[in-house]
């Protein structure tokens, strides 16, 4: 009896959340080592299912950089990155292309599986979203930058019920192909849906002033905060995309944004249905 009071007062602790959230988008984004993890992957799926369920709006953005980077280096290339972006010739493009497609696929059967409706989205069909070569202090090659996102098909299928599963390419007016880093894809997908959240998924934390002090966790931080941290090099490499993308996305009309870590269990739920939350939030 004590256990089953228990779940009944989780379940009561939610229910603000859910009346607040009912039929609002939340975009998440999905990548990194955590993708490639079955066990980790059918936990978030089940919990992005259950947002379903509960009458929020889930749209999925995902990468596949880990497999990326292995079929690249059974091929002999080695995988090189500017800040956080990776650099991408034209044979890296199609390994990019396939890989990416391949997981897109796989996730929209597991959603499926799971007793949801997926749609499976290439970024580069319908003009979803539309780009221009990336510039940057290095040639980055066919990586490309946002110059507008088509939020049509997402719409469509959100009507229907549908999860949005989306893979970051993008094409330009000419119909050349670019690789979208999956967090600014994230970024801008959300900007362009005016959605409630952003979520990033990592296998960290959150932000940590220093990764080796754990009681260095930053819970909550201001747009001009999370600046100051990429200024003064406390946030680095991998990390700088993802709260780069965070403040885009609140300078764009997203009302919240975080990083947390997918490694804990129902992380998703805990973050968007509990008082307290588990990760990083980056606010106005």
């Amino acid at each position: 009896m004590e256990e089953a009071i228990k779940k009944a007062k989780v379940l009561i602790e939610a229910l603000p959340y859910i009346k607040k959230f009912h039929k609002k988008i939340i975009v998440i984004k999905y990548g990194g080592s955590i993708l490639g993890d079955d066990k980790i992957r059918r936990r978030v799926l089940e919990d992005i299912v259950f947002l379903n369920f509960m009458g929020l709006r889930p749209v999925l953005v995902h990468g596949a950089g880990p497999n990326i980077s292995e079929r690249m280096r059974l091929s002999g290339k080695q995988a090189k990155f500017v800040d956080g972006i990776r650099v991408t010739d034209k044979e890296t493009l199609k390994i990019v292309e396939e890989e990416l497609r391949e997981l897109n696929d796989i996730i929209v059967k597991e959603i499926n599986a799971l007793g949801a409706k997926a749609a499976g989205l290439k970024g580069e069909e319908n003009n979803l979203i539309l780009a221009a070569k990336k510039k940057a202090k290095l040639d980055l090659g066919f990586v490309g930058k946002i110059i507008g996102i088509n939020t049509k098909p997402i719409l469509d299928g959100l009507k229907q019920d549908k999860i949005a599963v989306i893979l970051p390419l993008g094409v330009d007016k000419r119909r050349k192909i670019y690789n979208i880093n999956a967090d600014e894809a994230a970024a801008g997908i959300s900007a362009g849906l005016k959605a409630e959240k952003l979520v990033l998924l990592t296998n960290v934390k959150g932000i940590m002033r220093n990764p080796d002090e754990p009681d260095s966790f930053l819970s909550t931080l201001t747009i001009r905060e999370a600046r100051a941290l990429i200024n003064d090099g406390v946030v680095q490499e991998g990390m700088i995309p993802k709260v780069k993308a965070c403040v885009e996305a609140l300078e764009n009309g997203v009302k919240k944004t975080h990083i947390i870590d997918a490694r804990v269990q129902h992380a998703l739920l805990l973050e968007i249905f509990t008082d307290k939350g588990i990760g990083t939030e980056i606010i106005k």
